[in-house]
């Protein structure tokens, strides 16, 4: 599947919610999006949780 695919379909998404669910629906959507994506992220082993935890409180520097 094209990246050109994978954006209609996470177009149509994002403009459904809007239309049904109104700003909220919207931004929830977009919330849960991005979660989504740091999980996939995480498990196909190309994004490390504990280091961006880590940078996230302060711990460390993300630089």
């Amino acid at each position: 599947m094209s990246m050109t695919v994978v954006g209609i379909g996470v177009g149509a998404f994002v403009a459904f919610m809007s239309f049904e669910f109104g700003v909220w629906g919207f931004l929830v959507s977009l919330l849960f999006m991005g979660i989504g994506a740091l999980f996939g992220r995480a498990a196909e082993g190309k994004l490390d949780l504990r280091s961006v935890l880590d940078a996230i409180t302060g711990r460390r520097s993300s630089s």
